[in-house]
């Protein structure tokens, strides 16, 4: 079926050119016009992805096309064309940056993919007629990109705007859509990966209305709604991608969601996979001291433990919960911040914090990447959640790195692309715990769901007829 989705790619000649604080503020002044606004974000970022589900009012999701097939990546694209009015996507790096020299995985392809006109952010610091030139190269650079307009940051001053609109206006077709001057100060703080969490900042309010008064002042807001328009119609498919199942559905098991300051690096699409298969997802901190509900799995995701470490530490009770039903053969999937959670201690600005101490491991937190980007690794080790043999993709991003790692340490992941833990192996086995830097994408890692929600059923069944640890769970 064909439909009409409403559709603009905010792309940049680099990282940090503006594209999120554009993207931010589009989608905060289309949304309060009234439209239902779906944020995309390009590539495996989770940070500016929160941030543009804040902006939007509805849930942010991520298209990679290292990570989803071509198909995947339109199917999920066009499941929400029924249901949105209009699709933003913020792009990474630079336009045509990618994996090699054909520009593999750019936003730019991503752009072709969806067949979205482009709209280019475009960092004038101290240039003015060159970037005509810019913007002529990038027009021509690739065929079948639709380089619909750009919008020039960084002005400073009357005069500036004035000679570089017009230079590109004289020496391409491409139209200028407004131009942002200089801000003294970033409305949103950074940190090393990035925009800081949504949850340390306060006054969201306060930025987007700011922002999105910066931008209305500026920008032709209504042009760029127009360009968005003026998409092509899309195939839209009648279902969300299905998760491989790896046995019946489970709608008795309950998984905890571990969503507070430390921990809240979760893809939106793998909780609902989880719920697809019938998983009752339930959410917990490891920073206050209620007391958790019965679960029979546990989620760990991402985030910023270091930042919470003196409180994780301090939360006894919280550390010995986890680490009990970790002895007792629970389930549980946990990604970088989670695996540092689970570590003997974390080490972050010159002090040791005590940890739930699930693996003998100590990390330490470094000012530099210990591992930045795409992977590929190969299942080497039974465990609950893949089957061995298996090849799976992900990314990783991370500043700690592993310490006093034992001999006896059992990985379930070789590395094919990518840092991982140690000796280019990553995943690291206890009972039923899987640990590492790993990040993996429901969409691309058939069956992750469907065997998490089985694992979690087989503890669940051996709870309620036995006092004694879970035994070993292995996905075949």
């Amino acid at each position: 079926m064909q439909v009409h989705f409403p559709r603009i790619t905010i792309a940049g000649l680099r990282g940090g050119s503006g594209k999120t604080i554009l993207s931010l503020a589009l989608c905060w002044l289309f949304s309060r016009q009234g439209l239902k606004v779906k944020a995309f974000k390009k590539g495996p970022d989770y940070i500016d992805a929160k941030w543009l589900s804040l902006a939007s009012g509805q849930h942010a999701s991520n298209l990679d096309p290292f990570l989803f097939s071509v198909p995947r990546i339109q199917t999920l694209f066009t499941s929400f064309a029924s249901t949105h009015d209009l699709a933003v996507v913020e792009g990474n790096r630079g336009l045509f940056d990618g994996m090699d020299t054909r520009g593999s995985c750019s936003t730019s392809e991503l752009a072709r993919i969806l067949q979205s006109p482009v709209i280019m952010v475009l960092d004038c610091t101290k240039s003015t007629r060159t970037t005509a030139a810019i913007v002529q190269g990038c027009s021509r650079f690739e065929e079948n990109l639709n380089l619909a307009g750009v919008i020039l940051n960084q002005t400073a001053g009357a005069r500036h705007r004035d000679i570089t609109r017009r230079s590109i206006e004289k020496y391409t077709d491409v139209p200028v859509l407004g131009a942002l001057p200089k801000l003294k100060d970033t409305p949103i703080p950074e940190r090393h990966m990035g925009l800081i969490s949504s949850q340390e900042y306060q006054g969201l309010d306060d930025i987007f209305r700011a922002l999105g008064m910066v931008v209305a002042e500026n920008i032709d807001v209504q042009r760029v709604l127009s360009i968005a328009g003026s998409a092509p119609a899309c195939s839209q498919t009648q279902h969300i991608i299905p998760e491989v199942s790896s046995g019946p559905s489970r709608e008795d098991v309950v998984i905890g969601i571990v969503r507070d300051r430390a921990l809240w690096f979760y893809y939106q699409e793998n909780l609902d996979a989880l719920s697809r298969q019938g998983a009752k997802l339930v959410e917990l901190s490891l920073l206050t001291p209620e007391e958790w509900p019965s679960i029979h799995g546990l989620y760990l995701g991402g985030g910023f433990p270091e930042t919470s470490a003196r409180e994780l530490s301090a939360n006894i009770s919280a550390r010995s919960k986890v680490k009990d039903l970790a002895d007792q053969g629970l389930p549980v999937y946990a990604e970088c911040g989670g695996f540092m959670y689970l570590a003997e201690s974390l080490h972050y600005e010159g002090e040791d914090f005590n940890m739930a101490g699930v693996f003998n491991v100590q990390t330490r937190v470094y000012k530099k990447p210990q591992g930045h980007g795409y992977i590929r690794a190969g299942i080497i080790e039974p465990n609950p959640f893949y089957s061995t043999g298996d090849s799976i993709v992900g990314h990783e991003f991370h500043y700690s790195r592993c310490l006093s790692l034992s001999p006896e340490a059992r990985f379930c992941m070789r590395m094919e692309r990518g840092t991982g833990m140690a000796g280019y192996k990553d995943g690291l086995l206890y009972r039923n715990v899987l640990a590492g830097y790993a990040h993996v994408h429901a969409f691309s890692v058939e069956g992750w769901a469907a065997n998490f929600v089985r694992a979690a059923g087989i503890f669940k069944d051996h709870v309620q007829k036995s006092t004694g640890p879970c035994p070993d769970i292995v996905c075949t």
